[in-house]
């Protein structure tokens, strides 16, 4: 541990990341200690930080601006692939390997003997984490202290706290473990630990990026969203970029309470954990690219862009996003959204996103074969169709008949 002299810090300001500035300099000779925030999204959150950072040991905190990275480089990808993981939209996973690549670079041009994260060893962050150091920084020192020191809880690491005045906006009453970025907001712990507690969602404080679908307003919302490709370019007819898009789509979303979802998921170390999820925006995004598709993208390339989400959900859920099989799947993604281009409309209301009409110059769908009235299909064409489709069906049947 004295060879350590310098290390970088994965720095949030929360609870677990406060005390450990000065838990390593009690534990690893006194290093110095470099705190690296990445801003993606997390707005209030990043007030203060800089001077909290300073008071309890840091020698300086550095801020990435890391927004735009997440949203084009990972979410957007995600987006067309439509991947989720078990109806989770992935929000705290988009995040960590984009971080982690920060973290590596920093640490890098930093000269730094180590990095620490405040990631616990019973979730999924710390291999979200360490991936993406061991892929950008290979043989770098990682040092988790979750796996190291004597707390074992969130209230020991409030007396921690207390005992080495660092300086807390949380309670033991509101601990909540949160995550919080522009897609997202989890939350885990307290009263969520137990299955059996229905989640007060009305409880003030609780929800941040919205209000429950019982607050909602009794009238509805519209909105259009135009895709490109596959990728959002506007909202409500204005041009701007993605992340603007998704910020846009948080305040029409959680005004409506869409988005919030109660699952117990299956984590990557083999437990099941209970978490409550905020994603207004995402989950408006989500479901239009989904209502585009169905007229823009043929039925085998759908259906295998659905089977293969699955795996690509799975991939960045338990860390792999720099991974050559990620990569590959996003160019398959690529390929296939390559006429996701088009105009979505949807209603919100009371947590309900209703489909109210879509346009595409690459639409797939014909009124003039679909229609019930006179139409340009010939459906004398299906009796041939059928017949050789049943064929296999056909001679099985004779052959138990004793027939062939």
């Amino acid at each position: 541990m004295s060879e350590i002299k310098k290390v970088v810090l994965a720095y949030s300001g929360g609870l677990d990341t406060s005390i450990i500035i000065p838990w390593l300099k009690e534990n690893y000779n006194n290093p110095e200690i470099i705190a690296v925030s990445g801003n993606v999204g997390q707005a209030d959150e990043l007030e203060g930080l800089e001077e909290k950072a300073l008071k309890t040991g840091a020698s300086k905190l550095i801020v990435a601006d890391l927004v735009d990275e997440m949203v084009d480089d990972v979410i957007i990808p995600s987006l067309k692939m439509g991947a989720s993981y078990e109806k989770y939209l992935l929000g705290t996973a988009f995040a960590r390997p984009i971080i982690g690549k920060k973290l590596a670079e920093v640490a890098l041009a930093e000269g730094a003997d180590a990095i620490a994260h405040g990631c616990t060893g019973k979730g999924n962050d710390q291999v979200r984490f360490e991936l993406a150091i061991k892929r950008f920084a290979p043989g770098m020192k990682i040092i988790a202290p979750w796996r190291e020191w004597d707390i074992t809880s969130r209230d020991e690491e409030i007396d921690y706290a207390e005992a080495h005045n660092v300086p807390l906006k949380i309670t033991r009453e509101t601990n909540y473990s949160k995550d919080k970025n522009l897609w997202h907001l989890s939350h885990e712990g307290l009263d969520l630990e137990d299955p059996a507690n229905e989640p007060d969602l009305d409880k003030p404080g609780f929800l941040e990026m919205g209000v429950s679908p019982f607050q909602a307003p009794d009238k509805p919302t519209y909105l259009t969203l135009d895709f490109e490709a596959g990728a959002p370019v506007a909202l409500n007819g204005e041009k701007m970029k993605a992340s603007k898009i998704i910020e846009g789509l948080n305040e029409l979303g959680g005004a409506n309470g869409i988005g919030i979802i109660d699952i117990v998921e299956n984590r990557l170390v083999g437990m099941k954990d209970r978490g409550v999820y905020e994603t207004p925006g995402g989950t408006i995004l989500y479901f239009a690219h989904q209502q585009l598709e169905m007229i823009t993208v043929d039925k085998d390339t759908l259906h295998l862009k659905q089977k293969l989400a699955v795996d690509f959900a799975d991939l960045i859920y338990n860390g792999k996003w720099f991974s050559p099989l990620r990569e590959a799947l996003t160019a398959f993604a690529d390929e296939a959204n390559k006429y996701v281009t088009g105009t979505v409309k949807l209603k919100l209301y009371k947590g309900n996103i209703i489909p109210a009409g879509m346009t595409s110059p690459y639409s797939l769908y014909s009124e003039k074969l679909a229609t019930f009235d006179e139409s340009d299909y010939d459906q004398k064409d299906a009796e041939g169709f059928i017949n050789l489709w049943g064929l296999p069906t056909t001679v099985q049947a004779l052959r138990e008949l004793g027939k062939l």
